[in-house]
Formats: C-alpha cells, sequence, structure tokens
C-alpha cells in the first residue's frame, strides 16, 4: 500500500472514497461513490458520468481460497434507454475494469497519495433490471482475468474449418471427414475413456496431403 495512503488510514477519521474504472472498446468510463470531482493519477472521476449516469452498486469484496476465480458485482445507474442499451452491448464484454479505495484530504480537497486497488477484471455478464417505479439498473459481473484458466476450449474440433480458423491456408484436415474415436481436445476425456488420434485413414489421408504440398 502506498506510504501516504497508509498514513492517512492510520487517522481516527479518515475520509473515504471508492472509484471504479471501466475502459470500454470506444470509452472510458471514471466513476466515484458519491457526488464529488476527483483527479487520479491524472485522471479525472466524477459521480455522475454524462453518458452512463452514476454508481448504483459495488458488492462485498473478500479474499478466499476455492476453486474458481473470484467475481464482483458493480451496478449502475443508466441516465436513459439508450445508455442502458449501449452498456448492455455483447461488445462490452472483456472490457477491463479497477475498483479502487482511496482517502482524500477534506480541506484541499486532492486524493491523498495512490488509492488502492482492490480488485482488477474484466466484464463477463450485463443483467438489467427495472423496479416498480421504472427505474432502470444495469449489473455486470466482473470476473478476475484468472477466470481465463478455467476454459476448455469447448469449441475446438478435429475440423478443416476449425483447423483453418488458427492456421490459415495449412491444408492438413482438408479431407478429414470423421474419426472412429472421440477427440478430446484440450479437455479431459470421461472417467475410463482414454483420448486417441485421429482414425488410420484420416491419418492417412492428411499425409497423403502433406505429401502433394511438398
Amino acid at each position: 500500500m502506498d506510504a501516504a495512503l497508509k498514513a492517512a488510514l492510520a487517522q481516527p477519521a479518515p475520509t473515504l472514497f471508492g472509484a471504479i474504472k471501466i475502459e470500454f472498446p470506444d470509452y472510458t468510463l471514471r466513476l466515484l461513490d458519491g457526488s464529488a470531482q476527483l483527479q487520479i493519477g491524472g485522471e479525472i472521476y466524477v459521480g455522475m458520468d454524462p453518458t452512463f449516469g452514476t454508481l448504483a452498486s459495488i458488492s462485498e469484496l473478500s479474499e478466499e481460497l476455492d476453486d474458481s476465480a473470484p467475481e464482483v458485482t458493480i451496478g449502475l445507474f443508466p441516465p436513459d434507454l439508450s445508455a442502458t442499451a449501449e452498456l448492455a452491448h455483447p461488445e462490452m464484454q472483456g472490457s477491463i475494469v479497477t475498483v479502487m479505495v482511496g482517502a482524500v484530504d477534506t480541506l484541499s480537497g486532492a486524493v491523498i497519495g495512490t488509492p488502492e486497488i482492490l480488485f482488477l477484471g474484466e466484464i463477463d455478464v450485463p443483467t438489467i433490471e427495472v423496479d416498480g417505479e421504472g427505474k432502470r439498473t444495469l449489473s455486470y459481473t466482473v470476473v478476475s482475468v484468472f477466470e481465463r484458466l478455467f476454459e476448455t476450449e469447448e469449441g475446438q474440433r478435429a475440423s478443416n474449418g476449425f483447423h483453418q480458423s488458427i492456421y490459415p491456408g495449412e491444408l492438413g484436415l482438408e479431407f478429414m471427414t470423421g474419426t472412429d474415436v472421440n477427440l478430446y481436445w484440450g479437455v479431459k476425456p470421461p472417467a475410463g475413456q482414454t483420448a486417441r488420434g485421429w482414425s488410420a485413414a484420416g491419418a492417412a489421408i492428411a499425409a497423403g496431403n502433406a505429401v502433394q504440398r511438398r
């Protein structure tokens, strides 16, 4: 933790603030958890963004040992339907999110030291809710970057189309039409089964293609 921030937190009644930064593809959203404006590292954070509204909530952050990546939920109050639709657009998925906490000097209004980063992750799933009064809330589930370690690449296939999507122009699977066994590519086979290679016919065809290309 930054030395100046640590000293401020040691005071009897420090003035704290929370801040989030979301790096969308074409816009960077910087919000505070209150109606204020602060400069953090040369960037301006505000209580209300003119395009995407205000911060509604941040779920509790905790540290624990588990077999799943940590996540946090961030709620926003979009100003209108257009902003809500844009925030929920599929292109927003994967945007980097930074959650910080810091302290501010009440006399000068300046941020003390460097805020502490509590969470760094990426947007996973958006959820839109409308209450009885018609007020919209958009919530993002934000997962840690370690979430990618749990991906199993279920879409991988021993087919010419998928192979060329990774290696364009490589024709080793050009005449590959099927296999006589299940292939478990990128994941472990079910208990009691053993992953095997191509069928003998498929391997022979692939080998013939390689010879022809030479």
